[in-house]
């Protein structure tokens, strides 16, 4: 018989293709049935539903009939003793590994939400530190899963466009929060269609892009507020038509609307501007809430900060990569534009980190004295640029998918300080 203390779930199997799909064993995907169990495992159970804790034995039970997710596979186990085990898996400690992590959750939290397109999780630690539960999550690329797993033991749930996924979130959430990739797209020509019971027709004016999705989820879970965060040129993009669709729906879901571009150098030594959207339900506020952002200045820190002393060189430029930018630059230059690298003075701050970094690195290079090639920032050292705590992990992908990750991701300090100010709100009610 199989030693249930020694049947350990494989952290992730090799389970991405070229186009990051992922391998599905039988019908459901490992990443499905991980996001079904460690969203249990870190939720109430107790308020878990009859029909969902069938699932999740069912989830369990599959899970350890798999030979293939194991690292010790001893041996069958009966059909008695999967049932056992899987009805209380926690017992047996057949899952402790999701809860040796860095960043769990509160132990009495103050309010729940939800972490849409996730990411690497940095507004999952913003809401954590004012004492939130978070109670589901999503981010369809694999890397970015891995790294929130690594740190919170959750795997998130996939495409939050499909139904499937959607079926997974909680009825009841105090914030929603997503920092929502935005397709551009045009409102000329939309005919009118049938909305979600309202005549203004938000679906209609916004569906095909991913703001659809949270706009639809606001709509179906009414929580008390809402936390977007999207790029400072959405509120330029289409001559401004664009974010007013986007305040007009939010304003049609009956949520008044705060929003303000703010820049991480605040907080970090990076110029980083990104607009902040703000909402609370009328029905509960009735307009009336005393919500406002954190005061912005110029940044106090310096790059240096958050430099290694020690660096592999690894991250130095080659001859030819370095060579290439400093031509590149000079024929932009006799043009008369900007393009071109950037040189960091280290007692200053960096330009916009991208996710594009890990091509060149070209945005934000370190000078290493006379006679030698500027470096790279280091992913730590990205990670540290985004206001990230030394005990995140980021080293459980590639330095290109952490680069990424970083480059995609939110300034944590700054969704922090505005994370505060909407808690403060919601317990002025």
């Amino acid at each position: 018989m199989t030693k249930v203390k020694d049947i350990k779930i494989v952290d992730f199997p090799e389970e991405v293709d070229s186009k990051n799909k992922v391998k599905v064993y039988g019908e459901t995907s490992y990443e499905n049935h991980l996001a079904v169990l460690s969203h249990y495992l870190h939720s109430n159970r107790e308020k878990v539903s009859k029909e969902d804790r069938r699932e999740i034995v069912s989830a369990v039970r599959e899970f350890l009939s798999r030979k293939e997710l194991r690292q010790n596979p001893y041996g069958e186990m009966s059909d008695d003793e999967l049932m056992r085990v899987a009805e209380d898996a926690t017992q047996y400690d057949l899952f402790s590994d999701f809860f040796k992590i860095p960043f769990p959750s509160p132990e009495n939290p103050k309010f729940t939400f939800i972490d849409l397109f996730a990411g690497m999780g940095g507004f999952r630690l913003a809401m954590q530190a004012q004492g939130g539960q978070c109670v589901f999550s999503s981010e369809w690329n694999a890397y970015s899963q891995k790294t929130y797993f690594a740190n919170f033991g959750e795997m998130p749930f996939g495409d939050i466009t499909k139904e499937v996924t959607k079926s997974y979130i909680p009825k009841h959430f105090d914030i929603l929060c997503a920092g929502f990739p935005c397709q551009p797209f045009s409102i000329a020509g939309v005919s009118k269609k049938k909305s979600l019971g309202r005549e203004t027709g938000f679906k209609d004016k916004t569906q095909g892009t991913l703001f659809f999705d949270v706009a639809d989820i606001i709509s179906r879970h009414r929580p008390k507020a809402f936390y977007l965060e999207n790029v400072k040129n959405l509120t330029s993009h289409d001559k401004g038509n664009t974010f007013r669709v986007i305040r007009e729906t939010l304003e049609e879901l009956n949520y008044s609307i705060h929003y303000q571009v703010m820049d991480g150098q605040t907080y970090v030594p990076q110029h980083r501007e990104r607009i902040m959207i703000v909402g609370f339900d009328k029905k509960i506020f009735h307009g009336k809430e005393k919500f406002v952002f954190p005061e912005q200045c110029e940044s106090k820190h310096s790059i240096k900060e958050i430099l290694d002393p020690d660096i592999d060189s690894k991250y130095t430029l080659s001859d030819k990569l370095w060579t290439y930018l400093q031509n590149y630059a000079e024929k932009h230059r006799a043009k008369g534009n900007g393009f071109g690298y950037g040189l960091v003075d280290l007692n200053g701050i960096a330009r916009t980190l991208s996710a594009r970094y890990y091509k060149d690195g070209s945005e934000i290079l370190i000078p290493q004295g006379k006679g030698k090639n500027p470096r790279r920032l280091s992913p730590r050292e990205c990670a540290r640029l985004m206001g990230y705590p030394d005990e995140y992990i980021i080293d459980r992908v590639s330095d290109v998918q952490a680069y990424r990750q970083c480059g995609n991701s939110v300034i944590v300090p700054l969704i922090t300080a505005v994370s505060k100010q909407i808690v403060t709100t919601l317990q002025s009610a």
